[in-house]
């Protein structure tokens, strides 16, 4: 596992617990500075910022990830209701696809959020590394 993969892990694992966004960077911010070196933190940090696209898909998916899902978690309920209720094999096979895509809509959101709380973690140390104390 690369150290990057872990550290993807790492702020998922954090996204997992409810609080603000600021007590998510602070709690990673202390795991990344324990565990990762100044040098290994700005690899990857290039690395993060060559993987990330931007554009508005995946941005829309990173912020609203469950609201985009909705439609295909419908479309997965009501092929299972129809296909079961009048014997269709194609209602079936329309919650199979619904139910994949609104997984993988979810999980790439999830992913994405995550590397954006990485991303904010990783530039976040290197600001107080820069800016001396008071």
């Amino acid at each position: 596992m690369t150290q990057l993969e872990r550290l993807q892990k790492m702020a998922e694992d954090e996204l997992t617990e409810y609080s603000t966004d600021a007590r998510k960077i602070e709690k990673l911010r202390r795991k990344i500075s324990l565990t990762v070196s100044l040098t290994e933190q700005q690899q990857v940090k290039e690395a993060l910022l060559a993987t990330m696209k931007s554009n508005i898909i995946n941005q829309v998916i990173e912020e609203q990830r469950q609201t985009v899902a909705l439609p295909f978690w419908g479309i997965a309920g009501l092929g299972l209701l129809l296909g079961i209720s009048l014997n269709q094999p194609i209602g079936l096979l329309a919650s199979v696809i619904g139910t994949v895509l609104a997984y993988r809509i979810q999980k790439l959101g999830w992913k994405l959020q995550a590397n954006r709380l990485l991303l904010q973690t990783l530039s976040d140390i290197e600001i107080s590394i820069t800016q001396p104390t008071k």
